[in-house]
């Protein structure tokens, strides 16, 4: 399982759409070795050790995200399956400390004073590291970076995800200061 000398080796064909839970679970915290939305899964170390952890992006969409930032912390049930351990739901996703500096900052005090404003991803290039959505009911854009994902524990956003950001004013118009899954005022009053 994995991946070999930048390749992938994993063989998708046998994941499904959905993830049926049959037998006893087991709760694993651990970091995020890669997630590529585009496939549709990642792996998980855990930190207990052992093998690789199974991550399918439908586990992760039932958490309410659509992606998740590589090193990010993160606490699953787990599940021992045929192929190895899958992860059955994901419990917690904590972003990952990088220790450098971004090129990106964003001057403001205290974001936790910044209502969060439902709002849906108009696009987003992971390669050019930005994008844009639009606050519900508003036709003006708000810019996305990259940098702030990544400090959300994200790591790419689709065209017409539903997300929540933290809005601030900046040089060249809004743009979000911190970006969470759609649902994320509702765990987080």
């Amino acid at each position: 399982m994995g991946r070999l000398g930048g390749v992938d080796s994993f063989d998708t064909s046998w994941m499904t759409e959905t993830l049926e839970v049959a037998g006893a679970t087991t709760r694993v915290t651990g970091q995020v070795k890669w997630f590529d939305a585009a496939k549709g899964f990642g792996f998980v170390v855990a930190d207990a050790g052992g093998p690789d952890i199974l991550l399918h992006a439908n586990v992760l969409r039932n958490f309410g995200q659509g992606s998740v930032a590589d090193a990010s912390a993160v606490e699953l049930e787990v599940q021992r399956t045929e192929r190895g351990l899958q992860a059955v739901e994901v419990i917690s996703v904590t972003p990952p400390v990088t220790g450098e500096a971004s090129n990106f900052d964003i001057a403001v005090d205290n974001l936790d004073d910044v209502a969060l404003t439902p709002a849906r991803v108009k696009w987003f290039d992971k390669a050019k590291g930005f994008g844009f959505a639009n606050a519900f009911g508003e036709k003006n854009d708000i810019f996305l970076h990259i940098e702030v994902l990544r400090s959300c524990g994200l790591a790419d956003l689709d065209a017409g995800e539903a997300v929540s950001l933290r809005i601030v004013d900046g040089e060249r118009g809004q743009m979000a200061a911190e970006v969470h899954a759609w649902d994320y005022a509702i765990h987080n009053d």
